[in-house]
């Protein structure tokens, strides 16, 4: 049987649905048409003097270890990638050990980081006590406050970090200006763009340095399995992050890196419709007497809906109510769904509720999350695929029991 083939480069004029569905592609001798799965967990070598070579330098095609590499793997890393426009991307078990990955990997003692505040809450564990346990300086600022970045970023800040949509408050920040103030002290910007998904978002083009997404979340779009990416430069890529996580074992399974290869073929569509959904929920549900506030970036009341308009061509697929009369009201109106279900993932198929100020952000002080504006009346909406009419009747109800 003949070795794998691989198909050329996908060009970067096809469209972002055709990337996603051809690029990357590694074919074996059989000639498949669905991408093969690799399991296994190292490779065998026709002589000692190949095995010596490999670990020197392992080619494009050539993997010594599943902790360092694999071929469905690589088949997802490129074809993210080449999704998102970067030069490469290594895959790691979650999304949480793309965030560490991209951060830890290029940090040391003494060095200058700054982050948007409103973070999800692992996100914050990693900065405020991670990268500080190892003399990492780390300044705060309000996300959507240029002024506030432009005062903490300084001569020597090594890396700034945001989510391009903070999670669970949905802020949006204007990355080209924070882009700007950062590269004019030479720091590095990484982006967490889960939110804003790979099919609205172009961060790279729009100042990022390095892009990091949940593979759990829209990518994989049902549910089944953990997954993270960290795309940038084939520099940053390949010689500060590989070396980290090739080492300290944050790898992606191959079995989960198939699953997300399947999930990008129909990313587009379903993002695409859980978007449109999400904007006629949000404005069904604007003006409700039940509700303090509902938070979505497409909608005109938006604090920063100008800017939302502006860098991603729709509002995203997540949602935020204020449920009037605090935590016990918001729980009478989580209870009372049907449809939607109780859970604190998102950018699944299934619509998903989740009350952030008890379980994602539940760690927080009272007073941060205040800050932050986590209400104890705050709920995420993850909208889903379900029909958009029953999603409304299901949320109306909901409310009807507050």
């Amino acid at each position: 049987m003949e070795g794998p083939m691989k198909d050329s480069e996908t060009p970067k004029r096809q469209g972002a649905r055709t990337r996603a569905v051809h690029a990357g592609i590694r074919r074996s001798g059989y000639g498949e048409v669905s991408e093969a799965l690799f399991l296994t967990q190292g490779f065998v070598y026709d002589s000692a003097e190949q095995a010596e070579q490999r670990f020197l330098k392992a080619g494009d095609d050539e993997f010594v270890y599943a902790r360092y590499g694999n071929p469905t793997v690589r088949m997802f890393e490129e074809r993210i990638a080449a999704l998102e426009g970067a030069e490469d991307g290594f895959a790691t078990a979650s999304g949480m050990a793309a965030v560490n990955g991209a951060l830890m990997s290029m940090l040391k003692a003494g060095d200058h980081v700054v982050s948007s505040r409103a973070l999800f809450g692992s996100c914050l564990y990693i900065l405020e006590e991670v990268l500080t346990r190892f003399g990492v300086e780390v300044s705060f600022v309000d996300g959507t406050d240029l002024g506030a970045w432009r005062a903490a970023i300084r001569p020597g800040t090594r890396a700034v970090f945001l989510e391009s949509i903070a999670n669970p408050t949905l802020e949006v920040i204007d990355l080209p200006a924070v882009a700007e103030l950062a590269r004019g002290v030479g720091a590095t910007v990484i982006v967490d763009n889960v939110f804003a998904t790979p099919v609205f978002s172009r961060a790279l083009e729009q100042g990022a340095d390095v892009v990091v997404y949940s593979a759990t979340k829209h990518i994989d779009g049902q549910g089944r399995a953990l997954g993270g990416v960290i795309l940038g430069t084939r520099d940053f890529v390949r010689k500060t992050v590989e070396p980290y996580l090739k080492h300290t074992g944050g790898a992606m399974s191959p079995f989960n890196a198939w699953v997300m290869l399947k999930g990008l073929e129909t990313m587009d569509l379903r993002v695409r419709a859980q978007a449109e959904t999400a904007q006629a929920l949000a404005e069904a549900l604007e003006g409700d007497p039940r509700l303090a506030r509902v938070l979505y970036p497409g909608l005109p009341s938006h604090p920063q809906h100008a800017v939302a308009a502006r860098l991603m061509e729709r509002g995203g697929t997540v949602l935020s109510v204020d449920v009037a009369g605090g935590q016990a009201a918001a729980f009478r109106f989580l209870n009372a769904l049907d449809v939607v279900t109780i859970s604190n993932n998102l950018g699944d198929a299934k619509s998903i509720a989740t009350h952030p100020a008890t379980t994602t952000h539940q760690r927080l002080p009272d007073d941060q999350k205040a800050a932050l504006g986590i209400t104890p009346g705050l709920v995420r909406l993850s909208v889903g695929l379900e029909d958009p009419a029953d999603l409304l009747a299901d949320l109306r109800a909901g409310l009807a029991a507050v």
